[in-house]
């Protein structure tokens, strides 16, 4: 619940009275259980003036309009890079769970949370480049080479 703190109408300073609310439901995550969570914002109306309605403001989105809340976003993303679980093979297992999720929806997800992490990702470099020795694991394997049907020899830097 996310209400205002005065209920004194600004325009006439007669008592605001609760007229309706906006709820809106989130989808948070918790390793292996979804909930939703509800937020419900009350609306305020004066009796006096009847022309005044109050309400607090929504909270901020990680992505607007979405359903996501920034756990269920950073859990998809860890999921995906850290755990090595494509996008849809989580959709599926997130099908299991009865939560219906396209895998486009978890890309866009994704795009968001590289998006939001460009800055942290400029400051790591900046920061890299300024030690006075790096350190690099050039790891040698084969990987598929597209059109002339065999593998070749690639580097995983880390």
């Amino acid at each position: 619940m996310i209400d205002i703190d005065d209920k004194t109408c600004p325009c006439c300073a007669g008592a605001l009275h609760r007229i309706g609310e906006d709820v809106a439901e989130r989808l948070d995550v918790i390793p292996a259980t979804f909930r939703a969570l509800v937020i419900r914002r009350p609306k305020y109306g004066c009796r006096a003036c009847e022309e005044v309605v109050v309400q607090a403001p929504a909270p901020t989105r990680l992505i607007e309009g979405g359903l996501p809340t920034e756990a269920t976003v950073a859990h998809v993303v860890v999921a995906k890079y850290a755990d090595h679980t494509p996008l849809y093979r989580q959709a599926q297992m997130y099908a299991r769970r009865g939560v219906v999720l396209d895998r486009s929806t978890l890309t866009h997800w994704t795009g968001t949370a590289a998006e939001l992490l460009k800055p942290l990702h400029a400051r790591l470099l900046e920061k890299l480049k300024a030690s006075g020795k790096l350190f690099a694991d050039e790891t040698r394997a084969p990987v598929l080479d597209p059109g002339r049907g065999r593998t070749k020899l690639g580097q995983l830097w880390a």
